[in-house]
């Protein structure tokens, strides 16, 4: 991280606390001559939360992006088209989806969470201590963050932000992974503790518009992280991943279970309804909607809105990979139903309920079967969206994947995949976790990123080719992209440390180069 980054965060540091400074009301009462001068007052205590509290808005509303801007190039641009849930529906012709994207467009994800989400947290941890329990809210918050940026970059500075005026050197992603799994165990046990000692504390209310304050809904939450993060690890450290899903699951508060502790933030206005609504740079990606269609999916029309396509289906999403020939051409397709005010999704139960069936899968203890888990997962999306029909859903053993039937010859394409939706344990592994993954896939939506990495992971759902590659890797047109490029001004302001950044890499710093835990044999590529 260059010395840039470092002013940015200083400023953002004096403008939060000055913001924080105006939300504490004056008194005017005076002390109690009588009381210990040593003591301090309720007044000064609630003043120090108020001023403490300032700084966790912020870091919630960029840990995983709900500003306008944020959001556009942090999850928009990168990880709603290569998780194929929206594609770019504007005429930029370099973009991620046809890998070459501007400078600016790579540089922002990683500015964005290191001047907002560290400046924060830095505040939070100099006036604690690094002890506590609001620094161990803001430690998974910073974890939420940093999981999703490692996860588009691969190596970044984590362990020693801020520890060289000359510029944060990078931990490999192996190195990231471990040390984000020690923050969340240390913040899972301080807040633990301290909710069995302080059952009905919610002082930090008026600053969580993800849990209003709620404590034990974070623990729950951040269990559920750790869950998340130990599968994507799991070809890489299988020890390892085994042993953190299982510490999740068993954990005495546990994980998420049930959709009214869904994590999400109620920021104003829905990203995503700007980004297709307002903005209208955003349509339904194809792949999703083949494979809603092919299976007669009854969440379809919750998700998604009807196509306007002249000769074309009900529900049409558009290609990703693609040269777009004009904004009103992609108004046609497909849009999404979300609403202005609609929440910023984090995580929902469903993901939790796959993440569990896939441990099953793999002979951890999960608290239950394979079957019953993934099962359940669909369930908790169906409730999740009010949708009716899970159990006939469920029970489909014939229906499969659908074709993209574009009118335009040159757009439509074959299905990709034959996998049906009824679980058979009789099934080869490979089966299994191709429907498993497939079925959290269409229920993650519209968590882009995520449903990147689990493709990249496992190598399911299977998706459309590209058709349009102006990037510097033949293969990137079908295999796809694995990561985006290090940031260019880290290139060319922290030279040294991204110097090192690209050997920890294992490989040029391009689209195709493997993460660390993309280690899956079974993938092909």
């Amino acid at each position: 991280m260059n010395n840039n980054i470092f002013r940015k965060i200083k400023t953002v540091l004096a403008s939060t606390l000055l913001c924080a400074l105006f939300l504490v009301s004056c008194t005017n009462n005076f002390e109690d001559m009588n009381r210990n001068p040593g003591q301090p007052t309720d007044d000064e205590i609630m003043e120090g939360l108020y001023k403490l509290g300032a700084f966790f808005p912020q870091m919630l509303n960029y840990a995983y992006p709900a500003q306008e801007n944020a959001y556009q190039m942090g999850q928009n641009l990168i990880g709603d088209p290569y998780g194929r849930y929206l594609s770019i529906a504007n005429t930029w012709s370099s973009n991620f989806s046809t890998f070459n994207a501007p400078t600016g467009w790579i540089n922002s994800p990683f500015n964005d969470a290191f001047e907002k989400v560290y400046g924060g947290w830095t505040q939070v941890k100099d006036q604690t201590g690094g002890e506590g329990p609001l620094y161990a809210w803001a430690q998974i918050i910073r974890v939420t963050a940093m999981q999703r940026i490692t996860d588009l970059y691969g190596p970044i500075p984590y362990s020693k932000v801020g520890a060289s005026s000359l510029g944060s050197p990078y931990d490999s992603q192996e190195d990231v992974y471990k040390n984000m799994f020690s923050d969340l165990d240390m913040a899972i046990d301080e807040l633990t503790t301290f909710v069995g000692e302080n059952p009905d504390y919610n002082a930090m209310a008026k600053f969580d518009k993800v849990y209003s304050g709620n404590f034990t809904k974070w623990i729950k939450y951040a269990n559920s992280l750790k869950l998340r993060m130990a599968l994507r690890i799991v070809y890489a450290d299988p020890t390892l991943a085994k042993q953190k899903a299982e510490e999740a699951v068993s954990h005495p508060i546990g994980v998420i279970t049930d959709n009214n502790d869904n994590t999400q933030n109620a920021f104003p206005q829905n990203p995503i309804w700007t980004m297709s609504t307002s903005w209208g740079d955003s349509r339904a990606c194809a792949d999703i909607i083949a494979y809603m269609d092919g299976y007669n999916d009854p969440r379809l029309p919750q998700y998604f809105s009807k196509s306007q396509v002249a000769g074309g289906p009900e529900y049409l999403g558009l290609r990703t990979g693609i040269s777009v020939p004009g904004k009103d051409w992609a108004d046609r397709y497909s849009s999404t139903t979300y609403t202005q005010t609609a929440p910023t999704l984090w995580m929902p139960a469903s993901e939790v309920a796959f993440l569990k069936a896939e441990g099953a899968l793999r002979g951890w203890s999960m608290g239950g079967t394979a079957k019953d888990l993934y099962e359940e997962g669909i369930n908790l999306s169906f409730a999740q969206w009010s949708a009716s029909g899970a159990d006939a859903y469920i029970e489909d053993d014939h229906s499969k994947p659908g074709d993209y039937n574009d009118p335009d010859a040159e757009l439509a394409a074959k299905a990709i995949s034959t996998i049906t939706i009824k679980w058979d344990d009789a099934d080869p592994f490979e089966t299994k976790l191709e429907r498993l993954i497939t079925q959290k896939w269409i229920a993650m939506y519209p968590l882009g990123t995520e449903a990147w990495s689990e493709q990249r992971r496992t190598g399911y759902p299977h998706f459309f080719p590209v058709l349009v590659n102006a990037g510097d890797d033949v293969n990137l047109k079908t295999r796809l992209a694995l990561r985006i490029p290090f940031p260019p001004d880290e290139a060319n302001n922290n030279k040294q440390n991204y110097d090192e950044a690209v050997k920890l890499l294992g490989g040029t710093d391009n689209y195709s180069t493997k993460l660390w835990w993309d280690k899956n044999p079974n993938k092909g590529w």
